[in-house]
């Protein structure tokens, strides 16, 4: 049987979504919309259920809370994503992980291409994954281009910590979860996570848990 959000047309799933206040329900992973390349958008849903739908994502992704929030995560498979990170982190992390501060941001439409050919690899968690983190190496610095929500163009390069985030997102609207390029060895439960891997870099993961880390 047709679950609601694969047979509703858009529209009408996001009214439904936004039928009740309150964070949208977070889709876990095992749900075939997490596994499908998002529809492009190109006003499907009208500028005031958009600018809704915006907002209700980021209230979302405030309660769950995280750092950044697919359309696919709540059901929508639409080439949508919102990002914000306050970076709440002692100075050694942000030092290492280059995580600084990055302000509310709706990106439609996004892509992703490599500046340069160095990798960071670090911890990585998912909303959809809930309970785990595993060690995901990701381009160090990376050219975005897309829109915003009011159709205006993005072409912005991010480095650091938020390189990493817009490269989670996108993925995201290409089916793909984090798990997909993590190193498999460091899959870790959120209790070990607490208890052994709270360093900066992932350093002694890598040599506790026997995987390599990019040189």
């Amino acid at each position: 049987m047709a679950l609601p959000h694969e047979r509703a047309p858009l529209s009408e799933q996001v009214e439904q979504l936004l039928a009740n206040d309150g964070p949208l329900p977070i889709v876990a992973a095992g749900d075939p919309v997490l596994r499908r390349r998002t529809e492009r958008f190109d006003g499907q849903l009208a500028p005031a259920l958009l600018a809704r739908f915006v907002a209700a994502m980021r209230l979302t992704m405030h309660a769950a809370p995280g750092v950044g929030l697919a359309a696919p995560q709540v059901g929508v498979g639409l080439r949508i994503a919102v990002i914000e990170d306050p970076a709440p982190v002692p100075e050694e992390v942000r030092l290492a992980r280059g995580r600084v501060p990055q302000p509310f941001r709706v990106l439609v439409n996004p892509s992703y291409e490599p500046v340069g050919s160095a990798r960071a690899a670090f911890f990585e968690g998912c909303l959809s994954v809930p309970g785990w983190q595993a060690v995901v190496a990701r381009y160090a610095e990376v050219r975005l281009t897309g829109q915003d929500e009011y159709g205006r163009a993005v072409d912005e390069v991010f480095g650091g910590w938020p390189a990493r985030i817009v490269q989670h997102e996108t993925d995201h609207l290409d089916g793909m979860l984090y798990l997909d390029r993590a190193e498999p060895r460091s899959l870790s439960s959120s209790q070990a996570m607490a208890e052994r891997w709270t360093q900066p870099t992932p350093k002694e993961a890598a040599a506790s848990l026997g995987f390599e880390l990019p040189r």
